[in-house]
């Protein structure tokens, strides 16, 4: 680590110290520390019929529970679930919402009620995000919880999460504080719920997986839990440190422009910077800005340059170092032949690749960021380093398969996220 990284990261601790004592934790939080994201999931804007990609969600709940899995990362004994309105256009009616520890196939055990400044209901406002209240729960690293809301109203499905590849339960009437539920549909996107925070000691400290359908985990197995950063906080979680990682990747996303989630420069603050106690992104993203154009993602847009999504990575970087992060760079991954013979025709070809190759370059050699992570030399392959390795393709030449995944999460050097590897 670099001395300057040194000194901003004692900056922060500097910064975090007085914060924590100037003000009080918020209640219910350990006496000597305070709340630390332990999961989470970017919201986004459901788009449009105009778009090419369905949505795959029904577009409305009514008098209708839904049941939503998510594993930790950083255990606690308490918890707080955070939900998401951010892009609804009219207050969204929380009738009731529970947390408990998951079962199978939507099953729930020790069932707690939600409640929002003491409220069993709550009512959050168009654009807003909103935190329930803490509730005993004690949480071991790694556990998987049942968070289930019930929607009375006619609910549009407008925040949302696309690629959750984890399956969430659609039952009728209200069925928070069921042990098993009968459900009328299942989907594998995210609906309101964004993050988990748990109480936590005073040297915890988050992790940021910041990236696009990657990071997400996009082609991964459902219900396995097996996208890159599952895999490194598996492996963070064996260390004993005090660590959470957060996974902020959104499948489609750009670095320059919005339209499947907004952009990275957009989404930094909210999905990055405000993170409590994060101290480390991972930046990965960039592909979808050089393949989308030609596309029928991206009909009529001009494509940027290599220079102009270097130069999004540096605002990135100065606005993370600006606020004491860390920031490490991941390498994109090779992607020749990337929906080849579909509708997506034309994701890929030898300019992109040029572009791709030039960013890499940029990534390995600027000295802008950190660190580096090299995903690109592990995922390419060695007769053709253009194209991804047949054992870790998915088949659509683009997204890795569960062992690209875990290859991936396994390359990560503990030691740029200052974390000592176990023994």
């Amino acid at each position: 680590m670099s001395i300057a990284n040194r000194a901003r990261r004692a900056s922060a601790a500097i910064v975090l110290a007085f914060s924590l004592t100037a003000a009080p934790l918020a209640a219910g939080a350990a006496e000597d520390g305070g709340w630390i994201g332990t999961w989470s999931a970017s919201a986004m804007p459901v788009w449009g019929p105009d778009f090419f990609a369905p949505v795959g969600i029904p577009r409305a709940l009514r008098d209708q529970t839904i049941r939503q899995v998510a594993r930790v990362s950083l255990g606690g004994k308490e918890v707080r679930v955070q939900l998401s309105n951010e892009y609804g256009d009219v207050p969204l009616n929380i009738g009731a919402a529970s947390i408990g520890i998951a079962g199978e196939n939507g099953a729930a055990e020790a069932i707690k009620p939600l409640t929002f400044a003491g409220q069993t209901s709550t009512i959050i406002p168009a654009g807003a995000p909103l935190w329930s209240d803490p509730v005993e729960l004690p949480l071991e690293a790694l556990d998987s919880v049942a968070v289930s809301l019930y929607l009375p109203d006619i609910t549009p499905t407008s925040t949302w999460h696309a690629e959750a590849a984890q399956t969430a339960w659609i039952a009728d009437g209200d069925v928070t504080g069921a042990a098993t539920i009968e459900p009328t549909a299942t989907v594998t996107s995210r609906l309101f719920l964004s993050g988990l925070l748990v109480d936590a000691g005073p040297d915890a400290r988050a992790v940021v997986a910041f990236g696009d359908s990657i990071t997400d985990g996009a082609a991964s197995t459902v219900d396995s839990n097996s996208r890159w950063p599952d895999v490194l906080a598996e492996r963070v979680a064996a260390t004993g440190a005090d660590v959470t990682v957060l996974n902020e990747g959104i499948g489609g996303d750009r670095v320059l422009r919005t339209r499947m989630g907004e952009s990275a420069l957009t989404r930094f603050d909210r999905d990055v910077l405000s993170q409590p106690r994060a101290d480390t992104v991972i930046l990965m993203m960039g592909i979808n800005d050089i393949g989308w154009p030609g596309t029928l993602l991206a009909p009529g847009e001009p494509a940027p340059t290599a220079e102009e999504v270097i130069a999004g990575y540096e605002q990135l970087i100065d606005r993370a170092h600006a606020h004491g992060l860390t920031i490490i760079g991941a390498t994109l991954t090779p992607f020749e032949d990337t929906f080849a013979g579909g509708p997506l025709f034309g994701f890929n070809d030898p300019d992109k690749e040029a572009k791709r190759e030039a960013i890499n370059e940029w990534i390995r050699t600027s000295g802008r960021f950190d660190g580096v992570i090299d995903f690109d030399a592990l995922a390419a392959d060695p007769a053709n380093p253009k194209h991804i390795k047949a054992e870790f393709d998915s088949g659509d030449h683009l997204h890795p398969n569960d062992a690209g995944y875990a290859a991936m999460g396994n390359a990560v050097d503990l030691k740029l996220l200052g974390i000592e590897a176990a023994q």
